[in-house]
């Protein structure tokens, strides 16, 4: 995922970021080349199906919440497939607009 490099370093600053994610893995929720707004983000305030952009084992993500236990999230795709627990250091963002 070349963009998100770009976003968590934007974020990181507090910054606001518009990017194109390509791929089909969280579609219906966010579908190949949809336009998604991602603000920095409290990890105590996410919730179970908020949209993430998130690093999980060295790969990037904008995938969903599934769970929170903790102050852990369990981080999953919306076609079923779970990437694994992550602490609120690797959460970068939340996406707070979907756009085709």
């Amino acid at each position: 995922m070349s963009w998100a490099k770009f976003a968590i370093e934007s974020l990181k600053q507090g910054k606001t970021v518009q990017v194109r994610p390509r791929g089909h893995s969280m579609k219906g929720k966010v579908n190949d080349g949809d336009l998604v707004t991602i603000e920095p983000c409290d990890p105590e305030k996410l919730a179970v199906g908020d949209i993430v952009l998130v690093r999980v084992k060295g790969t990037d993500y904008l995938h969903l919440v599934k769970a929170v236990n903790q102050g852990r999230f369990l981080i999953g795709n919306n076609r079923g497939r779970i990437n694994g627990w992550v602490g609120h250091n690797c959460v970068y963002g939340i996406a707070t607009r979907v756009e085709p």
